[in-house]
């Protein structure tokens, strides 16, 4: 019985490393496949990307080229210190980043507040707030657009940054539902202890809820940093002066001032769309962090 025994453990082990070898050979070869079918479908987003860097790059003579040419020769690097200098580029660019930097701390600071109170402290008539703070995602911009207007023309906020600013330091509706999500996933056992402790709720949201919601908090501020970045209309409503202009309304000097220039339009538009390939590449594990736990709990 004995050598019975000392037969079937070497057989025991072997047909565990083949079924720990066959798991893993069949891991591989999903992940192939998974990544067969992403890799194409990654190109086909990255094509207008790709398109622009190659126009950007094609003197004058190329633009209206049949077929097209999709490696410029000779590459024209000079569009690029052009663009900056046929506007005024950087001022536009500080323009930009001033109001996206305080709309983001502001929606951080507002959101994540009225997430807390709506998630971690019982009070009559929560859920129904928190029920119509998500009903209003559900009227689109164009609703409120004239409304609004008119309310910030009486504040005489027309022709400034205030209404491209003061806004988003009121919370949104989006980030509010997301970080309310998230703080729910908290244990409250651990704002228990530090009320306890004789900690108030202020100091429990910014000494315990906070540090431990930094993917969270993360994904708003990408989220509304890239809004901010990239928003068109809002701009375009509410500014004249040329000198508040932000990029996006800035970059269309190109073609309402002087015409279609189009390797500098692109070039420009390559410098505006970079920044924010940048923001996500370099933080993209926070953000798939932050997206995945949040929501997942009701």
């Amino acid at each position: 019985m004995a050598v019975e025994s000392q037969k079937a453990q070497p057989t025991i082990a072997h047909d565990r490393a083949s079924l720990l070898m066959a798991k893993r050979i069949r891991g591989v070869i999903r992940s192939a496949l998974i990544h067969a079918s992403l890799i194409p479908a990654a190109f086909v987003f990255m094509v207008p990307f790709l398109w622009m860097l190659s126009t950007s790059l094609k003197p004058d003579v190329q633009f209206y080229s049949y077929p097209p040419v999709l490696i410029p020769s000779p590459l024209q690097w000079s569009n690029y210190p052009d663009a900056v200098t046929y506007i005024t580029f950087f001022l536009y660019l500080r323009n930009t980043i001033t109001i996206a930097v305080l709309a983001t701390i502001g929606v951080l600071i507002s959101s994540s507040l009225v997430a807390y109170s709506l998630a971690r402290i019982p009070w009559p008539g929560r859920n129904f707030l928190f029920i119509l703070t998500v009903a209003t995602l559900m009227l689109p911009f164009q609703v409120t657009m004239i409304p609004l207007f008119i309310v910030f023309k009486n504040l005489d906020w027309v022709n400034s940054w205030l209404p491209l600013i003061v806004p988003h330091w009121f919370g949104g509706a989006l980030y509010i539902f997301l970080l309310r999500q998230f703080f729910m996933t908290i244990p409250m056992e651990l704002s228990e202890a530090a009320r306890i402790d004789g900690a108030h709720e202020l100091k429990i949201y910014y000494s315990i809820i906070l540090p431990l919601s930094k993917p969270a908090l993360a994904t708003v501020a990408i989220f509304e940093f890239i809004a901010r970045w990239r928003d068109y209309i809002g701009p375009l409503i509410y500014l004249s002066d040329q000198k508040l202009y932000v990029l996006s309304l800035g970059i269309y000097e190109y073609r309402s001032q002087y015409g279609a220039e189009w390797g500098l339009l692109m070039a420009a538009s390559v410098l505006i769309t970079l920044p924010i390939i940048l923001l996500f590449f370099f933080l993209q594990k926070t953000f798939v962090q932050g997206i995945t736990l949040t929501g997942i709990k009701g």
